[in-house]
């Protein structure tokens, strides 16, 4: 099949490269990156260094900055750009793929919510290019880990099983394992919030909290997660799954995670610049944080880590004040 990977980060370049070496030998696979320096670099040297420094690209990988050239012909598209410009790239295709006899698939790597509607991105997608089955592809994935070859195991979830089969069959190999579901509402809230819970377990670890309080942290965090994500409709089995609690251990212990970075520099008394600087990608569970406190807040669900954590990286609350936050709150019932 001829696969468009649009995004040509960390994970979508990943991605592109398990695609390409997938057994059989491969799919036709493009790799789409929005800056033209950048693919013109990678061209060059078979090597993203900016994201996946070491990792060789597979030599029948074609890598463009010409999205029509991308997309069109293709019966799977792969989004894999930070979650505030998919609804952009997914517009654009669109107008690409009017033309084309029959509409490809289409799987959304990226994690998040859009910040304007407070939209899941299988609604962004499916709003963008409606005539086409939408995936969303999740779980605890490390780019560099994937990209070293090292076993990793992720969920396809769609509404269309068909479309999620599609995804399952072509991404499934020997080190890459891919399961499939319709909740598609949890898959997308688990895969959206875990990044949100990451920077208050990761600021935990930065004021030298302990391990008792971080597993705390998860343990609570996907209390409130699994909230959310029945209120608008999931099944909160979901985030017991590899879309729930196994990307939301990962992100929150791992030490290639993004957001748990974040929440180590806060703590550790890093200003939020300082620490987005030195990262040098997007953290998604910054501008995530804050659509979720608001989304939560209009159909009034609980959650009051997501809600502290929103008020550490946008409202200029210090670390020791969420934390006193936390502990001051009413003692409940667990499930409460």
């Amino acid at each position: 099949m001829r696969v468009a990977v649009l995004g040509a980060g960390s994970w979508g370049t990943a991605l592109a490269a398990l695609l390409a070496e997938a057994e059989g030998g491969g799919h036709d696979v493009v790799l789409w990156g929005r800056d033209e320096a950048a693919v013109a670099r990678m061209q060059a040297a078979r090597e993203n260094a900016r994201y996946l420094p070491g990792r060789r690209l597979p030599a029948s990988l074609t890598v463009t900055a010409d999205l029509p050239s991308a997309v069109r012909g293709c019966g799977l598209a792969v989004f894999a750009v930070p979650s505030e410009g998919v609804r952009q790239t997914a517009t654009q295709a669109a107008v690409i793929l009017a033309d084309q006899q029959s509409r490809p698939v289409v799987a959304c790597a990226s994690k998040g919510l859009e910040a304007a509607t407070r939209s899941t991105l299988d609604r962004v997608l499916a709003e963008a290019l409606p005539d086409g089955p939408v995936v969303l592809l999740s779980g605890p994935t490390f780019a560099a880990e994937v990209a070293r070859g090292l076993p990793a195991a992720a969920v396809a979830a769609s509404r269309d099983a068909a479309a999620a089969q599609v995804v399952q069959r072509i991404l499934t190999c020997e080190r890459f394992r891919v399961y499939t579901t319709e909740d598609v509402i949890g898959v997308a809230i688990g895969g959206a919030l875990k990044n949100v819970i990451a920077i208050a377990a990761g600021c935990s670890d930065g004021l030298g909290f302990g391990d008792n309080a971080r597993a705390a942290i998860i343990t609570r965090g996907l209390s409130e997660v699994g909230r959310l994500a029945a209120r608008l409709g999931a099944n909160p089995l979901t985030l017991a799954g590899l879309a729930g609690l196994g990307d939301l251990v990962l992100t929150c212990t791992g030490e290639l995670s993004r957001n748990r970075k974040v929440g180590l520099g806060l703590g550790r008394g890093q200003r939020l610049p300082e620490v987005v600087a030195g990262l040098g990608q997007v953290a998604e569970g910054i501008g995530t944080a804050r659509i979720a406190r608001d989304l939560a807040r209009a159909l009034n669900v609980e959650m009051p880590i997501t809600c502290q954590v929103a008020a550490l990286v946008h409202d200029g609350k210090t670390p020791h004040e969420v934390v006193a936050a936390l502990l001051s709150r009413e003692a409940k019932p667990e499930r409460g």
